[in-house]
């Protein structure tokens, strides 16, 4: 089995369930409300423990009660977190889940990323298979360099950019602002660029070039919370489990499709065994 691991960030999340996101000036009223550490590195993280049987997460963590909640919830979901302590409070997220199966995230803080400073275990990813990075500093994507394998998102960009690391894969949305990447943006280049469209599937350039149809829901979709960073992360197991780009490409929208058709980011991820 593949020994993999996240080099990344997590956030606190309150979501509700919602029939339609308000507009300007309006009231609406949550049929539910829950709370998890989410965002994208907590997330891949939680799907690459359910796909290896065990996952290494570092990142940094804030000082106040919902710090507390991360750690004592995924240690729960199964993941070995290691943290850099910050004396800052922790991030958190407002996610509106709306019946189209839409999310509408509100970001409260500033992101949190670990220190190649911070006392964490860096010498154990150069034992790994397959690390997914979603931020850090320079120094932490150079640790992380040392995976067989090193997936990234371009919202770690500029840390990217400073390491200058030859990355495996750079894995975004086609459709997010926030993802843009263009050709000169990192040097060295990627080996891979994967870009996903969500529904329309989605298309890989670099080494090898090709394209995917979006894999057939196992159900009724419920909401898009995580189904980015679900994909992005069993993409990294494909790749350090030894598969082919389709094949991981593969793995990877099926994964995807999973988390779509589960309430928040966990309830539907894939997991094999």
């Amino acid at each position: 089995m593949a020994r993999v691991g996240v080099v990344g960030h997590v956030e606190w999340v309150q979501f509700a369930v919602v029939g339609r996101v308000p507009v300007s000036g309006e009231i609406v009223h949550a049929g539910e409300t829950f709370a998890e550490p989410a965002g994208g590195g907590a997330v891949a993280a939680v799907q690459l423990r359910k796909l290896a049987g065990s996952a290494l997460f570092l990142t940094a963590l804030g000082s106040d009660d919902a710090a507390a909640h991360v750690t004592r919830r995924l240690a729960e979901l199964g993941v070995e977190l290691h943290a850099g302590a910050r004396s800052e409070p922790q991030r958190r997220t407002f996610t509106y889940l709306d019946d189209a199966g839409e999310r509408t995230i509100t970001v409260l803080g500033e992101r949190i990323v670990p220190w190649l400073a911070d006392p964490l275990p860096w010498d154990a990813l150069a034992t790994l298979d397959a690390i997914y990075l979603t931020g850090g500093d320079c120094g932490a994507v150079r640790a992380a360099r040392g995976a067989r394998v090193l997936v990234a998102t371009p919202r770690a960009l500029q840390a990217l950019a400073a390491a200058s690391v030859r990355l495996d894969v750079l894995v975004r949305s086609a459709t997010d602002p926030g993802e843009a990447y263009k050709p000169g943006m990192l040097d060295p280049a990627p080996r891979f660029v994967v870009s996903t469209r969500g529904a329309q599937g989605g298309s890989w350039t670099g080494e090898t070039s090709g394209s995917w149809k979006a894999t057939p829901l196992p159900g009724p979709p419920v909401d898009a919370y995580g189904c980015g960073d679900s994909f992005a992360a069993a993409l990294t197991f494909g790749l350090g489990a030894g598969m082919q780009m389709p094949e991981a490409i593969d793995l990877a929208a099926r994964c995807g499709a999973a988390c779509l058709c589960g309430r928040g980011p966990y309830a539907g991820q894939l997991e094999l065994g």
